[in-house]
């Protein structure tokens, strides 16, 4: 055989071995054909409109007059004649400013102190041969097969001294065992030699803490926050069980005013008059908008912050 067969012979078995290999790949790393390409293309559309849609209703119907509501069957999605009377309404009150300021808080000081306590335990969890780690660890995900039921949960926070208390809506939830599982996943992840190296250069544990394990996992920090926070801003059955009325926050002068459909004196002292399903739909704008300012600047930190926390470890 001459130099020029072999060098085709070659040629002809790395073809081959390069289609084999082509074939066998798996269909979802196949590139896509263009039909299949289109119909993702329209799902993601129709994915869109059906998050949007509701969204635009909301926020026109809060804008609109009692003529456009009525005549588009209570829904308007571009007003002709677009008027902030709902929302001058609503601030020229008082309900709901004090319970937005109430949220703002509630959600400020229960994410703080769950995100605290959840660092700090995952911390101690992640390192190996700690007494009494295991069972520890066992203790806070059984929460997540067996949770507490309503009466002793009740009792709990009534023999603590509790009732009435802004602690009773920040306390009960202050650590989640789903979030807990993910931070220490992650913490686990961080390379020991760091920490090897930070203790041989004699620093403690809450100086490990806080020098090397905190300023590496701050990707997993910042979406369990917003776990946190967006359950603080949502949660409306704690205030329904342990506080008044004058103490409710946001969420549940929502549920009480516009899924519930009790009357609500916010324009007392209001100039400006204004049907009353606008209002209710700006509420719903103002208890919505807080959250969505905070998602774009916590975005990039949710693919590496879950993922990495929930496969390591």
């Amino acid at each position: 055989m001459t130099a020029e067969s072999a060098t085709t012979v070659v040629r002809l078995g790395a073809r081959r071995a390069a289609r084999y290999k082509a074939s066998s790949r798996p269909v979802w790393m196949e590139k896509p054909s263009l039909p299949m390409q289109g119909l993702k293309g329209l799902v993601l559309l129709v994915v869109c409109v059906a998050v949007i849609y509701p969204f635009l209703a909301v926020v026109g119907t809060s804008l609109s007059t009692q003529q456009e509501i009525a005549a588009n069957n209570g829904f308007v999605l571009f007003p002709s004649e677009p008027t902030f009377a709902a929302y001058t309404t609503i601030f020229s009150g008082g309900i709901v400013t004090d319970a937005l300021l109430r949220s703002i808080g509630i959600t400020l000081v229960g994410t703080a102190l769950a995100i605290a306590l959840t660092v700090t335990m995952a911390y101690g969890l992640s390192r190996r041969g700690l007494l009494g780690g295991t069972f520890f660890l066992m203790t806070a995900l059984l929460t997540m097969l067996f949770t507490p039921g309503i009466i002793p949960t009740f009792l709990v926070v009534k023999e603590l001294g509790l009732l009435g208390s802004y602690a009773a809506l920040i306390l009960p939830t202050a650590l989640s065992a789903f979030n807990l599982v993910i931070v220490r996943s992650f913490i686990m992840g961080i390379p020991a030699e760091l920490i090897e190296a930070a203790r041989l250069d004699g620093a403690g544990d809450l100086r490990i803490l806080w020098h090397v394990v905190l300023p590496l996992s701050k990707a997993v920090i910042a979406v369990v926050g917003l776990f946190y926070a967006v359950g603080y801003w949502n949660a409306f059955f704690n205030a329904m069980l342990y506080v008044d009325s004058d103490k409710w926050p946001l969420a549940m002068v929502l549920r009480q005013y516009v899924l519930l459909g009790s009357s609500m004196d916010v324009s007392a002292g209001a100039e400006i008059a204004a049907p009353s399903q606008a209002i209710q739909m700006a509420v719903v704008v103002i208890s919505l908008v807080p959250i969505l300012c905070v998602y774009p600047f916590l975005q990039k930190y949710f693919t590496k912050g879950v993922l990495t926390g929930a496969v390591k470890g």
